[in-house]
């Protein structure tokens, strides 16, 4: 069952084009990836989504209810999350400060939030940071920190865009046990990412775009071996050559 869609979704700037008419749906549980090369208008979609950009044209659909005019801070609300490319926690504030903050938006009272932020805080093996101010972080941890954040607003989709960016090997096999630990509590995922090893390990099915535009959907491997997806991220001799 969808739980979320795009229909025809463009954003224009002037007279650059950064989505072209992309229609996708996601279905409930699923993670769902969205690729492509730098400037393919990736982060502008979920941008778009969570009403920093208004649509120039087109229609998204949650739960089955068009949420496009919705203003930005009801977004949250409705039950959409989000993690961005530039992490930017509170600095000043310890990590539990900081997932407590998220964890307001669904009560008034400082014990349940402080409850609610310590599960999460467990929940990403971010304990022995708790009461660490984020400034201080290493980006791994400043990384986890925001989906930790992201979490404790009970998102029932959630936005994440290049988790695993700046991460090596085996942080970022930490990232993906994560993302699928938080799937299986069953919140359904849209994750941006440009490293292919993550996006072939955890998607049900990918999503390629270039120009703003689909170029590619569906299984993992179908997507990686597709002559546009070769062309866009390789260069169209390699593309010919295969």
């Amino acid at each position: 069952m969808s739980i979320f869609e795009t229909k025809n979704i463009t954003k224009k700037f002037g007279g650059l084009t950064a989505v072209n008419d992309l229609s996708f749906k996601v279905e409930q549980g699923e993670i769902f990836g969205i690729i492509g090369p730098n400037g393919s208008g990736k982060t502008t979609v979920f941008n778009m989504v969570s009403r920093f950009y208004p649509l120039t044209s087109g229609e998204i659909y949650f739960k089955d209810k068009k949420i496009d005019a919705i203003p930005a801070h009801e977004i949250c609300k409705i039950g959409i999350g989000r993690t961005f490319q530039v992490v930017k926690p509170l600095r000043r504030m310890t990590v539990l400060e900081n997932v407590m903050a998220g964890a307001f938006l669904r009560t008034g009272s400082i014990s349940k939030s402080r409850h609610k932020a310590e599960e999460i805080i467990n929940f990403c093996n971010l304990d022995k940071y708790m009461h660490r101010e984020a400034k201080g972080l290493p980006i791994p941890i400043r990384k986890r920190l925001e989906i930790a954040r992201s979490l404790a607003t009970e998102p029932v989709l959630l936005l994440l865009d290049e988790t695993c960016a700046g991460l090596n090997p085996k942080e970022s096999e930490g990232a993906i046990d994560l993302i699928k630990r938080i799937r299986d509590t069953g919140v359904t995922i849209i994750i941006i990412e440009h490293i292919m090893k993550v996006m072939m390990g955890i998607s049900d099915r990918i999503l390629a775009i270039n120009f703003g535009k689909e170029i590619a959907m569906g299984k993992p491997q179908e997507v990686a071996n597709h002559p546009e997806v070769i062309k866009a991220y390789l260069g169209d001799a390699y593309a010919k050559s295969n």
